[in-house]
């Protein structure tokens, strides 16, 4: 889950990391409202919207006064950036900046390890800085057992370059960032700019931080950070089911019990269906190791109120729950949905009680119920009837 600017804010000064004051507001009165807060004097008026490239797209401006402050939040409330409307800006403390500093520490998936990276450039887009200048950008592995302490965090200075007058207080400030990363079970932790004001303090000038949804057991506050208005709702649907769902831009509807086969299924039926028209995967929906009647319906609910769903693939790989369980779970379902149900469902069975299952759903000889044979065949079976 990925957060709002002013909600990683917020979690760093939680943990202590040097941070400006910064006010939410939804409209421009409230945006002067806010303004007046932070003590009348000069603000950056920041749209708040998860993606880069803010300020080349005027949503980041700077307001002199209160009044001018809700002049800015007029403009920028509404804009569309790359495609996200901002509903929301952030009135945030002005800073006489000295120097700009970049920082951040993520999960780095290649070596099965954590990654800090920084350099003494920052404000500028750290990928360009990757690729023109690599040598100006420090990146440093971190052991998970560890994390980083003081001796990392140094490490982590002397490798950037930083200056010696200012590194105890990046040290410390690099611990902090690191304390948010670990107590939040976050997968990205990033500060660009880290700056130096004028006065010699270092702040942590923007922030952009990821979450770890499958920690958020953990953390039950968590659910409140979550833009609910913004979520796709077959995507809530099925996460209050507990379904493992991700809506894609295709015409089938995928079925498995397993994340590697959900994903095979989706390379099977994107390959069929160069076949038929062009049709792809709707969805990835993994229902784990249970195939029950309630759980299935929940999972042929969620697609079939997909509009662009136009037929389903069902493959399951019967081993614990075995496929009589499953083609009974299929048979209740479609009973549980009745008029609901409207559109093909091709099934694939194999493994533990593969006949029986396939018995069970020949009996049932429902009419919107398609067997397949085998995982291609059923792939193409079901991109043949999304694009009839």
């Amino acid at each position: 889950m990925d957060l709002f600017e002013y909600q990683a804010r917020d979690i760093f000064e939680k943990h202590g990391v040097p941070v400006l004051g910064g006010v939410v507001a939804t409209t421009p009165q409230e945006a002067r409202e806010g303004a007046e807060k932070l003590g009348g004097g000069t603000v950056v008026v920041k749209a708040q919207v998860k993606t880069g490239g803010r300020g080349k797209a005027g949503g980041v401006k700077l307001a002199h006064s209160p009044q001018e402050a809700e002049e800015r939040a007029s403009e920028i409330l509404g804009m569309d950036i790359k495609g996200h409307t901002v509903h929301r800006v952030m009135i945030a403390a002005g800073a006489k900046i000295a120097q700009e500093f970049y920082f951040s520490v993520l999960l780095d998936r290649a070596n099965r390890s954590y990654l800090a990276m920084a350099s003494v450039e920052g404000g500028m887009e750290i990928e360009q800085l990757a690729v023109e200048r690599p040598e100006a950008l420090a990146k440093i592995e971190v052991n998970p057992n560890v994390g980083i302490d003081a001796a990392k965090a140094l490490e982590i200075a002397e490798a950037a370059g930083f200056a010696d007058d200012i590194k105890d207080q990046i040290v410390d400030t690099f611990q902090k960032l690191w304390t948010v990363y670990s107590e939040e079970d976050a997968t990205l932790v990033e500060v660009n700019p880290l700056v130096l004001t004028e006065d010699g303090k270092i702040v942590a000038l923007d922030g952009k931080v990821s979450l770890d949804e499958n920690a958020g057991f953990r953390h039950p506050d968590h659910e409140a950070l979550e833009d609910k208005a913004a979520a796709d709702p077959l995507e809530a649907k099925a996460k209050e089911n507990d379904l493992n769902y991700v809506k894609l831009d295709g015409q089938v509807g995928i079925i498995g019990n397993g994340a590697g086969l959900v994903m095979s299924t989706l390379d099977v039926v994107a390959y069929a269906g160069e076949n038929h028209g062009g049709v792809k995967p709707a969805n990835f929906l993994d229902i784990g190791g249970g195939a029950s009647a309630a759980v299935m319906a929940a999972g042929l609910d969620v697609i079939l109120n997909d509009p662009q769903v136009k037929s389903v693939f069902v493959n399951v790989f019967g081993g614990i729950t075995a496929c009589d369980e499953v083609a009974n779970g299929i048979v209740k379902a479609l009973e549980i949905l009745g008029d609901a149900a409207t559109k093909p469902l091709v099934v694939r069975l194999d493994g533990n009680n593969v006949e029986e299952g396939r018995a069970i759903l020949t009996a049932a000889n429902h009419p919107l119920v398609t067997l397949a044979e085998t995982m291609d065949g059923g792939a193409d079976k079901a991109a043949e009837l999304a694009n009839a």
